[in-house]
Formats: structure tokens, sequence, C-alpha cells
């Protein structure tokens, strides 16, 4: 299976998430790179964050970040 650059650039957006606190979502600004605008939009879309432009992760996108995180960790141990 082939992991797309638009695939990857979200788990990179998930893994932005502080997953230790439920009140702390992330702002993606109207300047921002459009590269992560459009993850957000996409991420938003499939009701893994609660707005177009970043918010809080919904519960489901708490599963995704999770995932996401612990991956990135397994794969970064030495």
């Amino acid at each position: 299976m082939h992991l797309s650059r638009e695939f990857l650039e979200e788990l990179e957006l998930l893994n932005l998430f502080n997953l230790n606190s439920q009140q702390e979502g992330i702002k993606i600004h109207h300047d921002a790179d459009p590269v992560r605008i459009a993850s957000a939009k996409r991420l938003f879309a499939k009701h893994i964050i609660t707005l177009e432009d970043g918010g809080f992760l919904t519960p489901l996108g708490v599963q995704a970040a999770e995932h996401t995180q612990a991956l990135v960790m397994m794969l970064h141990s030495d």
C-alpha cells in the first residue's frame, strides 16, 4: 500500500495535538503553509477535528491521534 503525500501530511498534523489535555486544540492561521491548511480541511471533512482551521479533536480524532503518535514513537525509538 502506497502512503500518499496527503495522507502523510494529515498524520503530521495529528502528531501536533497534545493528547495530555482535551482542552488544548490547534489553530491553523489563514497565512499558514497551504499544505497545512489543506490537511486541516481534509481532517475536518473526515470528522477528525472540529473546525476547518483546527480546533479540537473529535472522539474519532482522539483515537486517530493516539495511534499516530504511538506509531511515531515506536518508529523513532532505538
